[in-house]
């Protein structure tokens, strides 16, 4: 893996950072290196998450999940960190929702929308479906509603669910208690480990474990990132990326476009959001981050990237190495130039051209190229955003590795919902101004 920041320098972007002022913010990335890799030998809560592709243990997984290898869908029923990694994973090895040729397809509950959760199980063949309910507390209420919805189901429909059932939770909670009166096969969410930072964990190796994909090759791919990790952002590409995506914040990017020319890739812009937002949105920091799509998002988003505010870094992401398909020839006239490329090599040109463009307009942006998207690919591109990620908090001054504000919603809901939590009452006070449509 490697990132290209050149169309970050000021040599480039109206807001681009200056070779002086990354050689001096250099000083401060081996700081900051330093203190994570102290913090990484003491274990500590976050840093640890740093510590996962040598702790995983895929044998402890693959025994986990060896009763569901029979499984013609795999169902994860979790939120946020406990279902991103997951479909990152299994959409980036080619088995999600439709899967690939040999993979069962991975589905995820991670909503409590009605009409959504009744389709989706309408569809599935219950009798055939492994379902992986993801919990470290195990009372996570919209996690816990739709694992009831779905015991339910697979009841009504004559299917014994202790039996298509694997989970993975904390050491203690209502989720680890179920399992263990049920005798269900059980995996422990990493402890220290944040939700959004446990993708190279159990978390989110269990449905590729269960679609036969190679998570070794995934834990693999997480330590050769590790192992680049170094004391100099001129020397380690996930430093570069996290101190550039700063800096240029500072000159005022104060949103990161995530843009992979992948479509296996589109969960894990999703899965940056998350990581991103939630680590360092904190004491009014960081980066707005925004999801996007190559080639498909440069017809409906690219004219703000490039003519809207000076306000943006856009990542482009891609693999080197794809799978290819020839354009069939044709003598429509306008079109022939096309006949006898590929489809690969169209969208490369696409991924070049809004490169250039956006150089070209003076708006930042950043490249990011994979080797090839394979198992190992996709270990180090998380790996690599997880450690950017960290070191981008340490230069910001936050506390990466916690959500308050995240709780603080959580305990609203659940006030709602009968519990005692004067967050609740924030509710009962909206202001409204009701605008209604004319009889």
């Amino acid at each position: 893996m490697n990132v290209d920041i050149g169309n970050a320098l000021a040599s480039e972007a109206d807001i681009g950072v200056s070779r002086d002022a990354l050689d001096a913010l250099d000083d401060r990335v081996a700081r900051a290196h330093d203190r994570i890799a102290q913090g990484r030998a003491d274990d500590e809560f976050g840093y640890a998450s740093l510590n996962l592709p040598e702790r995983t243990d895929p044998d402890a997984i693959r025994s986990a999940v060896a009763p569901l290898t029979d499984a013609e869908a795999v169902l994860t029923v979790g939120i946020g960190g406990s279902a991103l990694g997951a479909a990152t994973i299994s959409q980036a090895l080619g088995g999600i929702e439709g899967g690939g040729e040999d993979a069962p397809p991975l589905y995820v509950l991670d909503n409590v929308d009605p009409a959504a959760i009744r389709e989706r199980l309408a569809d599935l063949p219950l009798d055939k479906t492994a379902v992986n309910v993801v919990s470290r507390s195990g009372t996570t209420a919209e996690t816990l509603s739709n694992f009831l919805v779905v015991r339910e189901a697979m009841e009504e429909a004559g299917v014994d669910w202790t039996e298509r059932t694997v989970v993975t939770t904390g050491e203690e909670g209502p989720l680890h208690v179920l399992a263990t009166a049920e005798d269900l096969p059980e995996l422990d969410v990493p402890a220290g480990v944040p939700g959004r930072f446990a993708a190279l964990s159990a978390v989110g190796l269990v449905p590729a474990a269960i679609q036969g994909h190679d998570i070794e090759a995934v834990l693999a791919g997480g330590q050769a990132a590790a192992d680049s990790l170094s004391g100099s952002l001129f020397d380690c590409p996930a430093y570069a990326y996290g101190a550039v995506a700063y800096a240029l914040d500072q000159r005022g990017a104060s949103v990161d476009v995530m843009m992979p020319y992948a479509e296996r890739l589109e969960f894990f812009a999703e899965w940056f959001a998350q990581l991103w937002a939630e680590s360092l949105g904190k004491d009014n920091l960081g980066q707005t981050p925004a999801r996007a799509l190559g080639a498909t998002d440069q017809h409906s988003q690219l004219q703000l990237y490039r003519a809207g505010p000076t306000d943006k870094l856009v990542t482009l992401v891609r693999p080197r190495e794809r799978p290819d398909r020839t354009i069939p020839e044709t003598d429509v006239e306008g079109l022939s130039y096309l006949g006898g490329s590929s489809l690969g090599a169209l969208l490369d040109a696409e991924f070049e051209a809004t490169e250039a463009s956006l150089a070209a307009a003076g708006q930042p942006n950043v490249r990011v190229e994979l080797d090839r998207l394979d198992a190992h690919g996709v270990g180090e591109l998380l790996y690599a955003m997880e450690a950017a990620c960290i070191l981008a908090g340490e230069l910001y001054g936050v506390e990466t590795f916690v959500q308050p504000a995240v709780e603080w919603g959580k305990r609203a809901a659940r006030g709602l919902l009968g519990g005692d939590f004067e967050e609740a009452d924030a509710v009962a006070d909206k202001t409204e101004l009701v605008v209604e449509r004319s009889p």
